[in-house]
């Protein structure tokens, strides 16, 4: 508590119209929200990448957001950091989010209680999927938009349809592209193959942002060490074909995984 005494504190200083910090003066919610969300997605890549020692420090940089955040809402007489740390506390007690048997089971039960606890607070709610955060990733907001239809039984029994769902959606979207098209109707189509795809994600219990986080990262390093093979060849991707390059790509697959 000392430390985060001295954050706020140091938050509080940064603020101060007379000696606070001229970047730190300008800012308001609005212009903070980017910088949260890039330094939520640096939090990811330390996980990602197993670095605790960058971890440590982005999660630190991820704090400060909420800090400033809360100062801002101070200044305006909206509430305290106290009061955010109170009412998180406040909620989780309140959904019973407590100590349970570590197994998959209980991880799944635990987080319907949380779900059905979150729509007894709502009960006006028009919606299931009323509270979806627009300014996701569409892959994620897919993903969450999934998954509170499935919470009330809108969901296949398990991969096998949804497999067969991924296939229809991929020839629907071949015989729009086959035909003379209209963007509207091809974009339609490719935004309901990636739409199925994401749903099979979930029936595989697979994470479609990191998986696909994964495949960007395994791209850029069979890439590169394409590129690499290249120069020690003293050769450039623009004197190659695509044939050539396509054996280089094998190469560097068998090379590196």
């Amino acid at each position: 508590m000392e430390f985060m005494h001295a954050l706020l504190k140091q938050m509080a200083q940064l603020r101060d119209l007379n000696t606070g910090c001229p970047w730190c003066l300008r800012q308001d919610f609005s212009s903070l929200t980017p910088h949260t969300i890039e330094e939520a997605y640096e939090v990811t890549t330390a996980v990602e990448d197993e670095d605790f020692v960058k971890l440590k420090d982005e999660l630190g940089d991820l704090l400060f957001q909420i800090v400033f955040y809360a100062q801002l809402a101070e200044e305006k007489g909206y509430f305290k950091f106290d009061d955010v740390a109170k009412a998180m506390l406040d909620k989780n007690q309140r959904r019973g989010f407590k100590t349970r048997k570590a197994s998959e089971h209980a991880a799944e039960d635990a987080h319907e209680h949380w779900d059905r606890i979150k729509r007894q607070e709502t009960p006006n709610q028009a919606s299931v999927l009323e509270g979806i955060t627009h300014t996701l990733p569409a892959i994620q907001q897919a993903h969450n938009i999934q998954r509170k239809a499935a919470r009330v039984g809108f969901d296949w029994p398990d991969a096998k349809p949804v497999f067969r769902k991924v296939r229809e959606e991929i020839t629907e979207l071949e015989e729009e592209y086959a035909n003379p098209h209209d963007e509207e109707r091809l974009k339609d189509e490719l935004g309901d193959v990636l739409f199925s795809v994401v749903n099979l994600s979930r029936h595989l219990n697979q994470d479609p942002e990191q998986a696909l986080r994964f495949s960007n990262k395994k791209f850029i390093r069979r890439f590169q060490c394409l590129e690499n093979m290249l120069q020690e060849q003293g050769d450039t991707l623009e004197n190659k074909t695509l044939a050539e390059l396509e054996t280089l790509w094998q190469q560097a697959k068998v090379k590196i995984g």
